[in-house]
């Protein structure tokens, strides 16, 4: 048996150059064992078993998806993980489609682990809560955390956007993140003593939690899922749970018995608002944010009740280039954003080589809930039919008119349906500038997700073409 020792439990560089060189010396999985620098050995491993000479062997690629789904796994705490991966990858030699093929156990066990690793991330966003402590610098902000997987130092750049001129520490029992309103830094885990036990303004934030909990609203099973019990220990809010859900139910019986009261109305008064409420919507359709808020509680097709959530647009407010995409996937359906699975992956690179800034654009799709038939565990995307893009279709006109972007790139068939209201030919009018009935512009090409799905001798050939289509974009985008 061959030991492979990995740096951290992260090393995703460490494991990617040890499987790179035991592909090239023909290792079959059962052969290599792995472990983390530090930790305990395998008692299988042969310190002294010779290596087999390196080959040439023929030309190796994977799949793109493989990198996404690889670089989330692997911050799963499942000491199995490192062979796991390479025993996909080993298979990937030969089994060009076998990440398409959702059903292999090997590929299910994987994408389980980079959903629970997802969810991990998430709840850290959610429920790190700061507190203050005296610093001979000025203020300093500490959070305790206790992620089920490594990962600190891929989630802390998030904290870093959002809390960009404070200065804040995040400890967890495994990594610690620190950021200095410069730089972001590690180091080692952290017990919970050394984060503070509370701080001035909790009993604010407590007192604005009693005041928007409403027990009419109330659903604990979907609390519960959202706020699992064991992040109550380190929230200022967690005391205040208990009492505020038993008290409820007899709360919401009481508001109901009590009946509505006669509302006492200002003619005057109701003439000035409606005014009001006329200006301010004929100088504005409305915010993104607005927006968004309104499209989580849509109903307008039946999608919504299996999806997670509603999947709405992000991007910049006023982006020149808007581009649409088909429906959000099953990574998109659990993170709540466009385009961050493989199709995401592939649609960032060929933004790259067209010279396009991801964040200067407006990325969206044309239906915001995934669509998809169950297998088991595993759930099968299906295409969006024309009632559910014409459903949906009010929200991307919204976005459009919130955004107000120069020129839409619509990317797939159901997209170029949303934008353009009817059925459009991909292969006869891709690449092209048209216009819209409202006169502006827009361009189609195809979805990410083909470049994926076609096979390996067109990959080169498609991938040049759609950046080509992009390139398009660009030359319209510099002469506006």
């Amino acid at each position: 048996m061959i030991e492979n020792r990995i740096a951290s439990p992260t090393d995703w560089d460490g494991w990617r150059s040890a499987a790179r060189g035991l592909i090239a010396r023909g290792v079959a999985p059962d052969r290599a064992v792995w472990s983390v620098a530090g930790g305990m050995r395998d008692l299988l491993a042969d310190d002294h078993a010779p290596l087999p000479v390196e080959q040439s062997p023929a030309p190796f690629s994977v799949p793109r998806g493989f990198f996404a789904l690889a670089e989330s796994a692997i911050l799963h705490r499942d000491p199995a993980r490192f062979a796991l991966l390479y025993e996909l990858l080993w298979r990937l030699q030969n089994e060009k489609s076998l990440l398409s093929i959702s059903i292999d156990p090997l590929v299910t066990k994987l994408e389980g682990m980079a959903k629970a690793v997802h969810r991990d991330q998430h709840k850290m966003k959610a429920f790190v809560r700061f507190r203050e402590i005296a610093a001979d610098d000025g203020a300093h902000f500490v959070a305790w955390f206790e992620p089920e997987h490594f990962i600190v130092e891929a989630t802390a750049p998030f904290f870093a956007r959002r809390f960009t001129n404070l200065d804040w520490t995040i400890l967890t029992p495994d990594r610690c993140a620190h950021w200095n309103k410069i730089a972001l830094f590690f180091a080692d885990g952290a017990s919970k003593s050394d984060a503070p036990a509370h701080d001035a303004i909790e009993e604010i934030w407590r007192t604005y939690y009693r005041s928007i909990f409403n027990p009419a609203r109330l659903k604990v099973n979907m609390m519960r899922k959202e706020m699992p019990k064991k992040y109550w220990r380190n929230l200022p809010e967690a005391p205040l749970i208990k009492p505020l859900t038993d008290a409820a139910l007899p709360a919401s019986h009481g508001m109901i018995a009590a009946g509505g009261s006669a509302a006492k109305t200002n003619p005057q008064r109701m003439t000035d608002v409606k005014k009001q409420a006329d200006d301010l919507f004929a100088q504005a359709p409305g915010s993104l944010a607005e927006l968004r808020r309104e499209a989580a509680h849509c109903r307008a097709c039946p999608l919504w009740k299996d999806a997670t959530q509603t999947v709405f647009g992000e991007g910049a407010a006023h982006a020149p280039l808007m581009l649409v995409g088909e429906q959000p996937g099953d990574k998109e359906d659990l993170a709540g954003k466009p385009f961050v699975g493989p199709a995401g992956a592939m649609l960032d690179r060929a933004l790259e080589e067209a010279g396009i800034e991801r964040k200067k654009t407006y990325v969206t799709n044309a239906v915001k809930h995934f669509k998809f038939t169950p297998r088991g565990k595993i759930r099968l995307h299906q295409k969006p039919n024309t009632a559910e893009i014409k459903a949906c279709n009010p929200w991307l006109q919204r976005e459009r008119a919130a955004v107000k972007p120069k020129l839409i790139v619509a990317l797939g068939a159901t997209a170029a349906h949303g934008v353009f209201g009817k059925a459009m030919a991909i292969g006869k009018n891709r690449g092209k500038l048209m216009e819209l009935e409202d006169g502006a512009k827009a361009l189609i090409t195809v979805h990410p997700s083909y470049l994926l799905r076609v096979e390996e001798k067109d990959k080169a050939r498609e991938y040049a073409a759609f950046v080509h289509d992009l390139k398009v974009a660009v030359k319209y985008l510099a002469r506006r």
